[in-house]
């Protein structure tokens, strides 16, 4: 499978995932609204999410794929299995021991989340990460399954994994509609179904590592050093994958004393991890093994290559949405969100905390490629580092701002700790001679700046000549409009500016992209 179609398999897998997880929070927006159960449950919604980062999108990657590749091509794929089943063990005793720990302790985990909930929102709040907590078991062992597929380029069913997750909670939020459950027991209800679909993405991605093919007698595993090597580099490199996410979570402990400001960072966040975590997992699923086999190969120019077009994808995903989603904030949180319980001033919230944000997301999206680049060197640690700094960076930020621009300075100190985690980041993979950018890419980057540029021109002119949109299908009709008049432009931009031609765009859907899509 061709570097460009793994992109696309696991980038359209989690962008599925992803709009599957924009319907469901946006019938939990309906049921609960704005207001002390949804605060809770975001709150711990939060903490599960740091979990998913560091389990459930790839960030195992970094450390599973390269030891797994080594132990392949020296001792056999027997080795190589043997390594998997060891890591799953190990990777479920550990999470079994948190999953105890964060039920033990749940009320002073939500405590430091959220110190300014009163006591029976706090109380609310540690009943639901309790309930929820057997996610993270569930995520561990599902996490190792979708490594070693990942190992060996069979991403598809890591990616229908990631959906199958979202469409059952999806058909949760449904069904509590349609029983008119009370909201407080709805809430209970979506806090198990969290643990609940995460045991079936196990179930699902444990069976399709099984049925993929041989995978060796059980009498040959790797030597337990290989194990622990694991465990020792995937620490830094699961940490640094639940960095971003912590920074969220320091940002909201800034807010939780301002009413509902914890469930408008949560929905903006929803909206500004859709493109983030399309680049972002598809970068760990994709590019870490394909640079971790040209290092182990010594082909510089095939890392060179591989690196290049990592950046290109990333940059030209990310910008075009960061300016998308900046310019279309209030519409995009209309369309998605604002009906049932959740008003007007609700959307202009979240939009303002959207718009914070979004500034951020190429940042995010470059420092996925810089840190992809060190995980195929097995240094896990750097992007670890630079992840704390820029966590420190976001609280810091957060409480200077915060006080005197209320929430969207709260939202721009996310932005501001992603430049400069991703400056850091690649200021020392630079200075490291890992970071090889060749010359097609500097033809292309600046371009593709261009190509947002006209995109931007595009979407103020088709803002002046729209009406304003009043119910609920005009707004859908005019927020589609929108996207499509600035995908249109930014596409049709890129071969008129010599970035892509429509040959590379043929031979990427082919898969033909050792021949097609490289420096010309």
């Amino acid at each position: 499978m061709s570097f460009a179609r793994d992109i696309g398999t696991v980038g359209s897998g989690t962008l599925i995932s992803r709009l599957l997880g924009f319907v469901r929070d946006a019938g939990i927006a309906a049921l609960l609204g704005v207001g002390p159960l949804s605060e809770a449950f975001f709150a711990v919604m939060q903490i599960i999410n740091v979990f998913r980062r560091l389990l459930a999108e790839g960030a195992l990657n970094g450390a599973f794929v390269p030891i797994w590749l080594r132990l392949r091509a020296v001792q056999g794929e027997a080795s190589a299995h043997g390594f998997t089943r060891r890591c799953l063990l190990v990777t479920i005793c550990i999470t079994g021991l948190v999953t105890l720990a964060i039920a033990a302790s749940s009320d002073v985990i939500a405590g430091a989340v959220a110190p300014g909930f009163q006591e029976d929102e706090r109380g609310l709040a540690a009943l639901l990460l309790t309930i929820a907590s057997p996610y993270v078991l569930f995520a561990g062992g599902a996490a190792v399954f979708a490594a070693a597929l990942n190992a060996e380029r069979r991403v598809g069913a890591a990616a229908i994994g990631t959906v199958l997750f979202n469409a059952i909670l999806v058909a949760v939020v449904a069904a509590l509609f349609v029983a008119r459950i009370d909201p407080f027991e709805g809430t209970l209800v979506l806090a198990a179904a969290t643990g609940m679909a995460a045991a079936i993405q196990l179930g699902f991605i444990g069976a399709a590592w099984l049925a993929a093919g041989k995978r060796g007698p059980r009498v040959a595993p790797p030597a337990y050093g290989a194990v622990g090597m694991f465990f020792a580099r995937a620490l830094p490199g699961l940490l640094s994958a639940a960095l971003p996410q912590m920074k969220l979570v320091a940002v909201t402990a800034v807010v939780s004393s301002s009413g509902p400001a914890v469930a408008w960072l949560y929905y903006a966040n929803r909206l500004y991890g859709l493109p983030l975590g399309i680049v972002s997992v598809a970068a760990a699923a994709t590019v870490v093994p394909r640079m971790a086999a040209s290092v182990h190969a010594k082909q510089g120019t095939d890392f060179a290559g591989t690196q290049s077009r990592a950046l290109e994808l990333s940059f030209g995903l990310a910008l075009p949405a960061a300016v998308a989603l900046g310019l279309l904030a209030a519409p995009v949180c209309a369309v998605l969100f604002e009906r049932g319980a959740f008003t007007a001033g609700d959307t202009a919230a979240v939009a303002t905390a959207l718009i914070g944000m979004s500034g951020g997301l190429p940042a995010h999206a470059l420092e996925k490629v810089f840190a992809a680049a060190s995980f195929a060197h097995e240094d896990t640690g750097t992007p670890m580092l630079t992840a704390v700094f820029g966590l420190l960076v976001a609280a810091g930020a957060a409480l200077i701002l915060f006080p005197d621009y209320g929430l969207a300075g709260a939202a721009a100190a996310i932005a501001v700790s992603a430049w400069a985690s991703a400056a850091l980041l690649g200021t020392i993979v630079a200075r490291r001679g890992w970071l090889r950018i060749d010359g097609t890419a500097r033809r292309r980057l600046p371009r593709m700046a261009l190509a947002v540029a006209g995109m931007v021109a595009s979407l103020a002119v088709a803002r002046m000549l729209m009406p304003e949109a009043e119910s609920l299908i005009t707004r859908v009709l005019s927020l589609a409009a929108f996207i499509a008049v600035g995908l249109l432009s930014y596409v049709a931009a890129l071969p008129v500016l010599g970035v892509v031609r429509l040959s590379e765009i043929v031979a990427m859907i082919k898969g033909d992209t050792q021949n097609k899509f490289r420096s010309h």
